[in-house]
């Protein structure tokens, strides 16, 4: 869509929170892939999103710089826990202080290291997951988390349309493996009897699923 089309969108959606803001902010100056933030629009779906399903158990894969599971954790139901998973060590620091500041240090564990050795050893029942972690992983990162997420629980998962590569209509026919691992992805959940599924091309695609 035209860019105009989502100012207009932004403009009419609740702003972010102040802290979120400043996080948004310091992202965007101090890190070499800003893009990687979840940012105000999706930032807010992942909140309105968490408010409706209020969980009591979330867990993340690719924390970043902690701005998207600071959204998911406002819904969270009283008692209720997130996990998040971030792979680069440089980043803890950093999500740490603003996992702080938002007065959550008490509900919001962070594990460093690789998603696909992490989960195994967390002993939840999830409600909701977010899987926002290296593409070419996806489907690991999928068949790992399912068996976990309880009957009538979600899993989001970012980055599906991949910039627009996985489109038939792309200028350039990619031949990368993450666009081909992206795309088989997505066909693979389409087919998959044990979810149902909406496409929402919202950013750069947010893959919503619900299990059955």
């Amino acid at each position: 869509m035209p860019e105009d089309f989502f100012r207009y969108a932004d403009q009419h959606t609740t702003p972010e929170p102040p802290l979120l803001a400043r996080l948004n902010r310091e992202t965007h100056v101090q890190t070499l892939m800003p893009r990687m933030l979840s940012g105000h629009a999706q930032g807010r779906l992942l909140s309105m999103l968490s408010h409706m399903i209020r969980p009591r158990r979330v867990l993340e894969l690719g924390t970043f710089t902690g701005y998207a599971a600071l959204c998911l954790a406002e819904g969270l139901a009283d008692g209720g826990e997130l996990h998040t998973i971030e792979f680069n060590p440089e980043l803890e620091s950093r999500i740490r202080r603003y996992v702080t500041e938002a007065g959550l240090a008490g509900r919001l564990h962070l594990h460093i290291g690789a998603a696909a050795g992490i989960v195994p050893t967390l002993a939840e029942t999830w409600d909701l997951v977010f899987i926002d972690a290296d593409k070419i992983n996806n489907d690991t990162y999928y068949e790992l988390v399912l068996p976990q997420v309880r009957t009538g629980g979600f899993v989001l998962i970012d980055n599906v349309l991949w910039g627009g590569k996985v489109v038939d209509s792309y200028p350039v026919k990619p031949s990368d493996k993450d666009t081909h691992a992206v795309r088989a992805f997505n066909d693979k959940v389409q087919a998959d009897p044990r979810v149902e599924n909406v496409f929402l091309p919202l950013r750069d695609g947010l893959l919503l699923v619900r299990k059955l």
